[in-house]
């Protein structure tokens, strides 16, 4: 991808995912082929925020836990009330977290599945 879109995608999605993993991310990105860009713009991102108040709402149920496809452990969280408050609380701390790392699995996923097809592409 060009180095412009790059830096504006990152800039206005920064929030979504973890800081510590924005280089791979960039270089990632920019390995990508153009095509990418709208595939990856179209990516619905979790809100992190938004997370965080379900996390404090409806946490007790587990409804954080499946929202990321931690399934086991929303599962647990419903049969035993977030572990009697603990790990509801616990994941007040955490839920934002987990929800840019989601995000950053979701688009290097992305990313990887859609570099071959790049390459098949470029081929012909």
């Amino acid at each position: 991808m060009e180095a412009t879109n790059v830096e504006k995608y990152l800039t206005m999605n920064a929030k979504y995912f973890p800081s510590e993993n924005m280089y791979e991310l960039k270089q990632a990105l920019l390995e990508a082929d153009d095509c990418a860009y709208d595939l990856i713009s179209s990516m619905a991102l979790k809100n992190p925020t938004t997370h965080l108040v379900i996390s404090i709402f409806l946490g007790s149920y587990g409804v954080d836990r499946f929202l990321l496809g931690e399934t086991g452990m929303g599962v647990l969280k419903l049969l035993t009330g977030g572990c009697c408050g603990v790990l509801t609380i616990i994941d007040w701390f955490r839920v934002q977290k987990r929800t840019r790392e989601y995000n950053y699995h979701q688009m290097m996923g992305v990313i990887r599945k859609f570099k071959p097809i790049s390459i098949l592409l470029n081929q012909e």
